[in-house]
């Protein structure tokens, strides 16, 4: 398997304030690990690009856009709700961030890759079409099916999330869009406490209890995933890809190991492998322990290439 590895250093000029725990270290620790367990240097490294306007408002009204980029301070941070906040900054890296789903959607389309990896911040799947929120400014993964259906004919887009939070961003973008099947695990009841019952025939809400530990999460999406998934026949599989349902992360109280992330992403790699042409696009969205953040893409990235999970040695 042919897997890149998109980024770009604006990524890490966005922060939030020193205590915030989406913070640059996040991209630092996953690269680190990656790098040292000597996976990076297997896949094909490249550099996002900023998404254009065009490729932004096929998801977000330009109106929306425009009220965002006039919320950027010269100086300091600005507050766009409790959680998200904004520097200089800010919009440069959530452009470049969307812009790595769009190269990495190229990228399978022309058969430069098989899958790709997008080791971006800020994350975006909160992000709803009128309004930033859960530290999202753009939604990453919406932008990159958007573009996959209008610069290369996509008719079926599955996107498959696996973070703590529920994707209320993407399913306020494509509810009711019979052409994008929106899977997505989550810890309930738990923030963005909106859009988690499914109402939507598009939209495969999988709530889990808190202390889920990962048989129960296997047998969950096995049992509402893969029919739906088989059904569906999807053309592109992208991923929000979420570490913060991790058992060691601070930020919710699921019970997921770095097994668990290899286990579903081999399983979207098989159906990406039936239906897709192996066209699958991850990006990063929660993950807030360094340690088990990269732990976790370590056994994400072995999955994209191919490689067995393997077990740490003590």
């Amino acid at each position: 398997m042919i897997t890149a590895y998109l980024t770009h250093p604006h990524c890490i000029l966005h922060h939030m304030g020193p205590e915030h725990p989406e913070s640059p270290a996040r991209l630092e620790a996953i690269r680190a690990r990656l790098s040292l367990c000597g996976l990076l240097q297997q896949t094909m490294q490249g550099e996002a690009k900023e998404a254009s306007f065009e490729a932004l408002e096929r998801v977000h009204p330009a109106r929306h856009l425009r009220a965002l980029e006039k919320c950027l301070p010269s100086k300091g941070l600005a507050a766009i709700d409790s959680d998200t906040l904004m520097n200089a900054d800010s919009l440069k890296a959530a452009r470049v961030a969307a812009g790595a789903v769009i190269k990495g959607v190229d990228q399978v389309f022309r058969r430069q890759a098989d899958n790709v990896f997008c080791a971006v911040r800020p994350p975006g799947h909160h992000a709803e079409a009128t309004e930033a929120m859960g530290f999202c400014f753009y939604n990453n993964v919406a932008v990159g099916a958007a573009h996959a259906r209008a610069r290369h004919g996509a008719r079926r887009v599955a996107i498959l999330d696996f973070d703590v939070h529920q994707c209320n961003g993407t399913i306020d973008i494509f509810k009711n869009d019979p052409n994008v099947l929106i899977c997505t695990s989550f810890q309930y009841p738990f923030y963005p406490w909106r859009y988690l019952r499914s109402e939507w025939h598009n939209v495969v809400n999988t709530p889990l209890e808190s202390g889920c530990d990962g048989a129960a999460f296997r047998a969950s999406i096995e049992r509402h995933w893969l029919p739906a998934l088989h059904a569906f026949k999807p053309d592109l599989v992208l991923l929000s890809t979420g570490f913060d349902a991790h058992r060691d992360d601070p930020m919710g109280d699921l019970c997921l190991d770095d097994e668990d992330y290899h286990w579903v992403t081999q399983l979207a790699i098989e159906i990406a492998a039936l239906y897709a042409e192996n066209r699958l696009v991850s990006v990063l969205e929660g993950g807030y322990n360094p340690v088990s953040l990269a732990s976790g893409c370590e056994a994400h990235v072995k999955a994209l290439l191919g490689l067995p999970f393997a077990t740490p040695a003590a």
